[in-house]
């Protein structure tokens, strides 16, 4: 049999159908975006079945390299390890006020800087962090449907930055798929402390388990930033606002609240503040305080732990949270203007304190220190004080000084009825009321005073205009002004030694030997009760040294506003006693007003000479029985 063999054309028609299967096999092939895509599907479905047959893992446990190179743990955000933001990097943004480090990782401000205060002092060369080093953290959990825990602060997120105007733009996805994401959007403004802060989902309400609210939360460790911590620590504290306006705080020991409509949180560091605002109030949250100062020549870096735990509630499968930020300074003027009742962080006083500081000290002040250095802003600002209060000591010194008049005649009445206590302070009360003279006269103005020194000790600690100004030779009105540094500790009042509250200290001796020295001679002594006399004269040598332990450790301006306050009163008083109040005048008027019919006493005192009057009566029928 003849064989075939292959003649020209077939050898060329094989070559053709050769080329075009070949050509046909490249053009069939997916390209390197293809082949990703595919590759990363792929991944996502065997992280899917694993998930399915292998436990729990949380992702809080893992650190940063088993996040990115182990996507299980991620669940239905392994999508966000793959990105090129997987990383331990920082996106910034700041204006001349603020500079803000925000993290991929967590997508929360890992630092933040205020750039105009220094730490300690006003020769330092750190400016002051209220975030840095992790002593800060922000973190939502989140429950997926399967019953899986996921932590944000573990997972990654993607940075955009953009400007719109005056304003920086920062937004931080956390991305479950390409159209699936948790977003963090900040969005600072120049000449500005306070931020924007949004906190919106997209797409989750498939993946996540939205029958509960996904619990936000903040803590922070407060960092000194003054010179004494024990008296920074006193002044540091957590601060919030609920139901609509009232506002609370946490006090000094370890404490924790649960709170219902939660609408700011605060975490107070003496002159800065660190706060998280919401238009939505929250609905139960936690809030705790923990005192980190146990021993202040120990511990010396941390004041507080502050932590907050806040309710994200999900609407129709998302969250959707308006929310602002706030680092800065714990100025009255600044909180105020927001009109969001932050001033209420700046510790005012209660009542009539509150109303003194608000619409007299911090306005008077605040005028005599935009044009005076601030040591000399406070002395005038005593003497304005002192001078709109002396009509009122005048009237305390002219009641002293009838009293004094009236001594003989009232210790001739206790010897006189010195067995019968009630017949005496009825005889007493005849005799305050035949001379024109109310024994509580001398009592009111000192009463009308106190509030205004109470105010002082109120407002001082909180301004934080004194703060690194200095004054002859204290370099900080705000903090204690050392002269002598002790090698060793003394307990109640420090290792160092303040000169202003030795000033003032002295001062309040020689003011209470004036004023409580003559009320202690006036004082009568009753039958079985403590001798008032000699608990005053005592009160005049133990008050000054009580109050040098005290403040040698506070604020210098505090110390300069008492000494100079008791310097003016003691030479008020000393005008008005040499110069104004003749004790003859006032005996001769005494002894006219006794000639004269007695005035109708008050209520008051009508009510308590029928006090005494019943009560004699009853003692009388005890004595016929």
């Amino acid at each position: 049999m003849e064989q075939k063999k292959l003649d020209l054309n077939s050898i060329i028609g094989f070559v053709l159908i050769f080329g075009i299967m070949i050509w046909i096999f490249y053009q069939n092939q997916p390209s390197k975006e293809e082949q990703a895509k595919k590759a990363k599907q792929e991944q996502v479905q065997k992280v899917q079945q694993a998930e399915s047959q292998k436990p729990l893992v949380k992702a809080s446990t893992l650190d940063t390299a088993q996040v990115v190179n182990n996507p299980l743990a991620l669940g239905s955000f392994a999508y966000s390890a793959t990105l090129p933001s997987a990383k331990n990097d920082f996106t910034i943004i700041e204006n001349n006020l603020l500079i803000l480090k925000i993290a991929n990782k967590g997508g929360y401000i890992a630092e933040a800087t205020l750039k105009n205060f220094k730490q300690f002092s006003k020769d330092s060369n750190k400016l002051v962090k209220l975030v840095s080093d992790n002593n800060a953290g922000l973190n939502i959990q989140l429950q997926t449907k399967d019953n899986r825990v996921l932590n944000t602060k573990d997972l990654f997120f993607e940075p955009t930055l953009f400007k719109s105007g005056k304003n920086q733009i920062l937004s931080m996805k956390l991305k479950a798929g390409e159209n699936q994401f948790l977003e963090y959007k900040y969005i600072l403004n120049e000449n500005q402390y306070m931020l924007d802060f949004d906190v919106r989902s997209q797409g989750l309400s498939t993946v996540l388990n939205t029958t509960k609210p996904a619990d936000l939360e903040w803590d922070l460790k407060s960092y000194r930033n003054e010179k004494s911590v024990k008296y920074e620590s006193i002044h540091t504290e957590l601060i919030y606002e609920y139901e609509g306006g009232k506002d609370s705080y946490l006090g000094q020991a370890a404490e924790e609240k649960t709170i219902e409509g939660l609408s700011y949180v605060a975490f107070k560091q003496n002159f800065f503040s660190s706060i998280l605002l919401t238009n939505k109030p929250f609905k139960t949250s936690k809030v705790s305080s923990q005192n980190l100062v146990k021993d202040d020549k120990t511990d010396t870096i941390f004041t507080k732990n502050f932590k907050a735990i806040l309710p994200l509630a999900f609407n129709n499968g998302e969250i959707d949270y308006k929310m602002n930020w706030y680092y800065g300074p714990t100025d009255f003027k600044i909180l105020n203007a927001y009109n969001r009742n932050l001033d209420e962080l700046i510790s005012l006083g209660w009542g009539i304190f509150g109303w003194i500081n608000r619409f007299i000290f911090i306005p008077l002040f605040g005028v005599l220190g935009s044009f005076i250095p601030y040591g000399i802003a406070i002395i005038i600002f005593t003497i304005i004080i002192k001078l709109a209060m002396s009509p009122i000591t005048y009237k305390s010194f002219l009641s002293q000084a009838k009293m004094k008049v009236l001594r003989p005649e009232i210790t001739e009445l206790n010897e006189k009825y010195a067995k019968e206590p009630m017949k005496k302070q009825q005889e007493t009360m005849k005799l305050y009321n035949k001379a024109g003279v109310n024994p509580m006269a001398g009592c009111i103005p000192a009463l009308i005073q106190m509030p205004f020194l109470y105010a002082s000790f109120q407002f001082f600690p909180s301004a934080i205009e004194l703060r690194q100004k200095g004054f002859l030779w204290a370099d900080d009105l705000s903090s204690f002004d050392s002269v002598l540094k002790l090698p060793f500790h003394i307990p109640f009042y420090g290792d160092h030694v303040s000169l202003f509250p030795i000033l003032a200290s002295i001062a309040i001796f020689f003011y209470m030997r004036m004023t409580t020295g003559d009320q202690a001679m006036q004082a009568p002594q009753q039958e079985g009760m403590p001798d008032m006399g000699k608990i005053m004269k005592v009160m005049i040598y133990v008050s000054p040294i009580m109050m040098l332990f005290i403040f040698n450790s506070y604020g210098s301006g505090l110390s300069l506003y008492n000494f100079i306050s008791n310097l003016i009163t003691i030479g008020i008083m000393f005008v008005i006693k040499n110069y104004i109040v003749d004790d003859k005048k006032i005996h001769a008027q005494i002894q006219e007003n006794k000639l004269k019919e007695p005035k109708k006493p008050g209520k008051f005192q009508q009510k308590i000479q029928q006090a005494m009057e019943q009560a004699e009566a009853q003692k009388a029928q005890q004595k016929k029985k």
